[in-house]
C-alpha cells in the first residue's frame, strides 16, 4: 500500500497543468517517489540507530515535556517519521499449517532480550520520546546536506548534545533543545565532517591521518609502549578509529563523555587536543598493556578500564602533554 502520492505541476507553454498522480514505479531519477523511497533507506537506518542510542541510560525512551506540536496535533496532516517507519518496514509473521490444513499467521512475541536492544514501547497519539527528537534532527541534516548524508555514528555524536539542552534546569532551554541541538550538531559535523567521508579516510585531512598522529605522539612520549603495541600489531585503526570518529562518545558513561566534551570543546584546537586525550588514555593503562598479550590488550583498548573511575586523570595527562609540545 502505498502513501499518499505527491503531486507535480508541469510546464506547458505559457501555463501551468497540474498532473495526475505521479506513478510510484516512475524510473525517472528526479521522480518525487524516487526521492521518498531513497529517504526511506535514511530514515530507516537512523531509527535502527537511534533507538540504541545510550542503551543502558533510560532518558532517551522517555516522552519529552516539548513534542513538535505541528506534527502532534491530530488536525494536522503532517505525518510523524514515527508513522512513515511503520508504512514503510513490514511487520513479520509466522504463518503456520497444521495437519488439517488450517492456516494460522501470528505476531512472534518479543523478548526481553529483543527489548534490551531498542524495541521501544510505543507512546501515546500527542508524545514522542526524546528519541524521536533525535531521530528527527538526524533527518532533516540528511536532507539538508546530501552530500554526507547520514552515516553510522552520527547519532552517538548528536545524543550527547541533545542529551545537555533538554535536561537543562531552565525550561526556555529545555523548550527550544531540538533547534539548539541542531544548531550546535550542524557546527561541529561542519569541522568533523571529513571523518565520515571514506573517499578521504587516506587524504591530509582524513581520518588515517589523524590515527596516525596518535601514534606518532605516543613514540615521543613513550616509546617502550608505542613498541610493545607495534611488535604485536597492534594498529590505531583497531581502536583508535572509533575514538577519534565518535569523540570518544562509546568509550565511557554519558555524565563522562560530556565532561571530556567540556574541556574538548573548550580546546581553541579541540581536535588536537582530542589526540592529546587519546595518547592520555594509552599511558595511563601503560602498565597493563605491557604485560598483556595481544587478546588481552585489544579488548582493554575496545572496552576501556576507565582508572579509579574517573576521566580527570586522562584530562590532566592530556593537558601535561599538550603543554609539552
Amino acid at each position: 500500500m502505498f502513501p499518499p502520492s505527491p503531486r507535480i505541476r508541469v510546464a506547458t507553454g505559457s501555463h501551468h497543468v497540474e498532473c495526475a498522480q505521479e506513478q510510484p514505479l516512475n524510473p525517472k531519477p528526479d521522480s518525487q517517489w524516487n526521492t521518498y523511497f531513497k529517504d526511506n533507506e535514511v530514515l530507516l537506518q537512523i531509527d535502527k540507530d537511534v533507538r540504541r542510542l545510550c542503551p543502558d541510560f533510560s532518558f532517551f525512551l522517555n516522552p519529552t515535556d516539548y513534542p513538535c506540536h505541528l506534527i502532534m496535533d491530530l488536525e494536522n496532516e503532517y505525518e510523524t517519521l514515527r508513522k512513515r517507519v511503520e508504512q514503510t518496514t513490514l511487520k513479520s509473521r509466522t504463518v503456520a499449517r497444521n495437519r488439517s490444513g488450517v492456516t494460522n499467521v501470528s505476531s512472534p512475541l518479543k523478548s526481553s532480550a529483543s527489548n534490551s536492544l531498542g524495541d521501544y514501547d510505543p507512546l501515546p497519539n500527542g508524545s514522542e520520546a526524546h528519541w524521536e527528537v533525535v531521530e528527527r534532527i538526524l533527518f532533516i541534516y540528511a536532507k539538508l546536506n546530501p552530500g554526507i548524508a547520514y552515516v553510522q555514528g552520527m547519532n552517538e555524536i548528536v545524543g550527547p548534545i541533545y542529551y545537555t539542552f533538554a535536561t537543562n534546569p531552565n525550561s526556555d532551554w529545555k523548550e527550544h533543545a531540538e533547534a539548539d541541538t541542531f544548531f550546535c550538531f550542524t557546527n561541529l559535523m561542519a569541522e568533523i565532517r571529513d571523518n565520515f567521508i571514506k573517499s578521504l579516510d587516506d587524504s591530509q585531512c582524513g581520518i588515517t591521518s589523524k590515527m596516525e598522529s596518535v601514534y606518532s605522539t605516543l613514540k615521543e612520549e613513550d616509546e617502550e609502549l608505542y613498541l610493545k603495541l607495534q611488535e604485536q600489531n597492534i594498529k590505531p585503526q583497531f581502536f583508535a578509529f572509533r575514538w577519534l570518529t565518535l569523540l570518544l562518545s562509546q568509550e565511557f558513561v554519558l555524565p563522562d563523555v560530556i565532561r571530556i566534551w567540556d574541556s574538548l570543546f573548550a580546546d581553541e584546537k579541540r581536535f588536537d587536543f582530542l589526540l592529546m586525550v587519546s595518547c592520555a588514555m594509552l599511558i595511563l593503562i601503560r602498565n597493563q598493556l605491557l604485560e598483556g598479550d595481544f587478546t588481552i590488550n585489544m579488548r582493554l583498548l575496545q572496552d576501556y578500564p576507565l582508572p579509579n573511575g574517573d576521566v580527570l586523570p586522562i584530562l590532566k595527562k592530556a593537558k601535561e602533554l599538550q603543554d609539552s609540545k
